[in-house]
């Protein structure tokens, strides 16, 4: 194997893995993938993957019919605990790029991509780097212990390519890793910058989480999977970058090399990812349960057409954003693909902050409300007031904020001081959570 993988979900097995399985010189390519978490959960995964020789079914849903294929691009399973194997890996020469999916969350940066300090899991591997000893937790500590022994070997360069929705999530990474590495030692931190590079993508397919009856499809095409991945059709890949030891040849199956990725970054960011989100916090306190109910409700649909129509004045022509907001109406549609509100919602705070604060700040900015961006942050706060929200990392500050003595603004200042700050907007928020509030109410929701 030559690329080593961080994050063993089904966006991984549906995109990276499913381009790498794609590519023309596949056969030269290998994924070593690693669970993102460690748990029970994730170890039989492993266990099940192992069991079928890392092979798996991949289902893609069209409007039409079905497409089964199975994929085989990965070639070793290990868990999050297994330390030992993913620096063995990345000490082997052989070794060109290490891939990542963990969520926004997951890196536990701060906004400017440094680790957050007031995290504990990043002060107790801080520690653990700079004494040389312990085990690390998070995904970048770890890569950094890594990469370590991969200098110490004269392994020779890599390339570091996240895979998560943040925006320059390459340059974002580096930020993060070098901040973790100088923990360990000056001089890895040098070895980082002549060594090591940093690719940033943008990556795009609807893949909801595995859901009873995934398997059908499988077994409706003669085979046996316990781990099978259903998304739909669509996939896009863009990248900016260079691979300093080496790629697949991605672009034959579809992927895209830009200069600049910033608009394709943007666009996805913003219209895909924003509009989910607002949709999830929105659809969820309407009693919905999947994007393509939220879409086909007209509360829903008015909120992301006011958003979209911000966020677009933001995109260059380039993009085609007005053509992919239309593709995306298409996509959200799907009957056929189940993608629930309630995974959508987790972690909200984070996604807010990169999908929807930047659009709100460019409107402000040019003597604009932002009223669309105000609403879609007032049906998350709503949420965290009407029944405490989703799963959420920063769910500590987020209970102290909605216990305060007025959560609204309290909340609001979560997701963006500069925000909270601007009285007109902080006053449309205000308005919109009223609002909100009292409609969960009226439909019997928890309140």
């Amino acid at each position: 194997m030559r690329i080593v993988h961080l994050g063993l979900g089904a966006f991984h097995r549906a995109h990276q893995a499913w381009y790498t399985a794609h590519a023309d010189d596949a056969a030269n390519w290998g994924i070593a993938a690693f669970t993102g978490r460690a748990g029970e959960q994730g170890d039989a995964m492993i266990a099940t993957l192992r069991a079928q020789d890392q092979l798996y079914t991949l289902t893609l849903r069209g409007r039409a019919g079905d497409h089964v294929e199975v994929i085989d691009s990965i070639v070793a399973v290990h868990s999050a605990d297994d330390t030992a194997a993913f620096e063995r890996y990345i000490a082997d020469p052989l070794v060109a790029i290490i891939s990542t999916t963990v969520t926004e969350a997951g890196y536990r940066l701060d906004a400017s991509g440094n680790p957050e300090q007031s995290d504990p899991v990043v002060a107790a591997d801080l520690d653990a780097l700079a004494a040389g000893a312990g085990a690390v937790r998070s995904p970048l500590a770890l890569i950094a212990r890594a990469l370590d022994g991969r200098r110490r070997a004269g392994a020779g360069p890599i390339t570091v390519m996240p895979c998560d929705n943040m925006p320059a999530n390459g340059r974002m990474v580096r930020t993060g890793l070098r901040a973790f590495a100088s923990a360990i030692d000056a001089a890895l931190v040098s070895w980082i910058e002549c060594n090591v590079t940093f690719v940033s993508t943008s990556v795009d397919r609807i893949t909801p989480r595995f859901s009873r009856g995934d398997d059908d499809f499988a077994r409706a095409a003669g085979l046996i999977d316990r781990v099978p991945v259903v998304a739909e059709e669509f996939a896009d890949w863009v990248l900016e970058g260079e691979f300093v030891a080496g790629r697949p040849l991605w672009e034959s199956a579809g992927a895209r090399f830009v200069t600049d990725i910033d608009p394709f970054e943007n666009r996805k960011l913003w219209l895909l990812n924003g509009a989910h989100t607002a949709m999830a916090n929105l659809g969820r306190g309407l009693g919905l349960e999947t994007v393509a109910a939220a879409s086909g409700d007209a509360a829903c649909r008015a909120l992301v057409t006011d958003y979209w129509r911000e966020a677009c004045r933001h995109l260059p022509v380039e993009v085609e954003a007005e053509r992919y907001c239309a593709d995306l109406w298409i996509r959200f549609e799907n009957p056929r693909i189940a993608h629930r509100l309630d995974q959508i919602a987790e972690d909200s705070l984070t996604k807010l902050r990169v999908r929807i604060v930047p659009v709100a700040l460019a409107e402000l900015g040019a003597g604009r409300p932002a009223s669309g961006c105000a609403r879609a942050i007032a049906a998350w706060i709503s949420s965290i007031l009407a029944d405490g929200g989703r799963r959420d990392s920063l769910d500590g500050d987020i209970v102290a904020a909605a216990g305060s003595a007025e959560p609204t603004h309290a909340l609001l200042a979560l997701v963006s001081e500069a925000l909270a700050a601007d009285v007109a907007f902080a006053e449309l928020v205000a308005t919109a959570v009223a609002e909100g509030v009292l409609t969960r109410r009226g439909a019997g929701l928890p309140a």
